[in-house]
């Protein structure tokens, strides 16, 4: 019966480490991460958990003779914006997953 003894606490160390993980998970919602392109003229705000959440774009870059301009800035803030929202998940949520070979779960 010794094993029983073990196998609950491993599912107690687990329970606790969901929690964790759950709580990390709600503050990486609550960031707010900036990627800008353009000197600052088209700023991308993402949360932590890699959603847009707002677009803002100075009216002196709309250009109706330049758009793919206007598009490129606006890839360019988006994906800044989105890897510093990919290396705040990863340092959040690394620490959960630290010898564990588990690719693709964050």
């Amino acid at each position: 019966m010794r094993g029983m003894g073990n196998m609950q606490g491993m599912m107690k160390q687990m329970q606790k480490m969901q929690k964790k993980m759950a709580e990390a998970q709600e503050e990486l919602a609550e960031k707010r991460l900036e990627g800008t392109a353009g000197g600052g003229m088209v700023k991308v705000i993402v949360s932590g958990q890699k959603e847009v959440l707002e677009v803002l774009i100075d009216p002196s870059v709309v250009d109706p003779e330049d758009v793919e301009m206007l598009q490129d800035l606006v890839v360019i803030a988006t994906n800044e914006a989105m890897k510093q929202a990919e290396e705040l998940t990863n340092s959040t949520m690394g620490q959960f997953t630290k010898g564990l070979n588990l690719p693709g779960m964050f």
